[in-house]
């Protein structure tokens, strides 16, 4: 070889090598992707077949059932190369999840409530979530973290409530699928316990109730939206539809709650850290809260057609599908086992307190008002 052309640098392809290193980190996170994307299909799947359908069990509850199934058994031991991607799939999925969430409501659907049904839905989350505060904090000694969860899923809209406050707290993995677990519990018992109280209190005339009135004590107190159109549903069409729109009004307050969460964590937080300090540490505003009330109001405002509202809605489900996988995937049993029993005795204080102190508020506020 020429002298001339020894000295000439070999000539690398530098666009190409530019886009293998753009495309590095979409390769990383591709096989996590993949998992929590099979697992939420499969979890869709199976929420449409009758019997999971006719008794309210989501896909979303599916989903970090699977996951938690796979990421227990020698398979979970093999998904170490898919870390990054199920991490994703349960951070940043889970955010934009809850933003797209907002398209299931507008400002529109409350006008239908009523004034008497969006003041139940606002009575019975302060009242649930403060006695998660009082009884698991300070009764049961459970940690802040975990109490907060099961009192968000509890009072506002189940896994939805507990997956939208886990980044809000930054809690553990473990501390939400304990929350998730009691939420299954205790909603899938009300959605078979609601039609049996409404049959036992129709024989009495003094406590029975209307559909309408059976379905705003549904839509108040139940925990998943799926339970709440299931537990409807038992009873007659009028009493689903009126359940769901007041259910509608509770998730409607989780943007406004998460809000006001941040802000007391903020306000409590040690050494007196000033609030800006927390925004900038992403703890104080939560942008997807925002961003679910823009959602909200852009559909208020925005006549979309029905096709274009249910295809973000079931794009939305899968999202959230593969963010509550990806949760279930990085679920040990062992650390759920750990937390005891004292999560489930609370989760059972809170739904005695729904159903009885539900009714009670439900007969007495709705009286008063109607």
């Amino acid at each position: 070889m020429p002298p001339i052309l020894q000295s000439v640098p070999p000539v690398r392809w530098a666009p190409a090598a530019a886009l293998r290193a753009r495309l590095s980190p979409v390769r990383a996170l591709l096989p996590g992707l993949l998992l929590t994307g099979a697992l939420a299909a499969a979890a869709m799947g199976f929420a449409q077949l009758g019997w999971l359908d006719r008794h309210g069990i989501s896909a979303l509850t599916l989903a970090i059932v699977l996951g938690m199934v796979v990421g227990n058994t020698r398979l979970g031991q093999a998904i170490e190369p898919a870390r990054a991607g199920v991490d994703f799939s349960r951070q940043r999925l889970l955010r934009l999840g809850i933003v797209l969430y907002g398209i299931r409501l507008t400002v529109q659907d409350m006008a239908h409530v009523g004034l008497e049904a969006v003041l139940v839905d606002a009575l019975m989350l302060s009242s649930t979530f403060a006695l998660a505060l009082l009884a698991g904090v300070r009764l049961l000694r459970i940690d802040r973290d975990t109490a907060i969860l099961i009192g968000a899923g509890s009072s506002i809209c189940g896994a939805a409530a507990v997956m939208a406050t886990q980044p809000v707290l930054r809690a553990r993995a473990q501390q939400v699928a304990v929350a998730v677990a009691t939420v299954v519990v205790f909603g899938t018992a009300g959605l078979f316990l609601y039609p049996l109280i409404y049959d036992a209190l129709a024989s009495l005339p003094a406590l029975a109730m209307s559909p309408q009135q059976y379905g705003v004590f549904a839509g108040s107190t139940i925990h998943e939206v799926a339970q709440v159109v299931a537990a409807g549903r038992a009873i007659s069409a009028q009493a689903a539809d009126t359940a769901v729109v007041a259910k509608m009004g509770r998730v409607m307050m989780l943007a406004p709650f998460l809000l006001m969460l941040s802000a007391w964590l903020a306000r409590g937080s040690r050494k007196g850290q000033a609030a800006s300090a927390a925004l900038g540490s992403g703890v104080a505003v939560p942008w997807f809260a925002l961003g679910f009330v823009a959602v909200m109001l852009f559909h208020s405002a925005v006549a979309l057609p029905p096709s274009w509202v249910a295809f973000v809605n079931a794009f939305d489900t899968g999202v959230l599908a593969m963010a509550m996988a990806g949760l279930g995937l990085t679920t040990h049993a062992s650390a759920i086992r750990r937390a005891g029993v004292r999560p489930l005795a609370m989760a059972s204080l809170l739904f005695v307190w729904l159903v009885v102190g539900g009714f009670a508020v439900n007969r007495w506020l709705m009286g008063t008002l109607g």
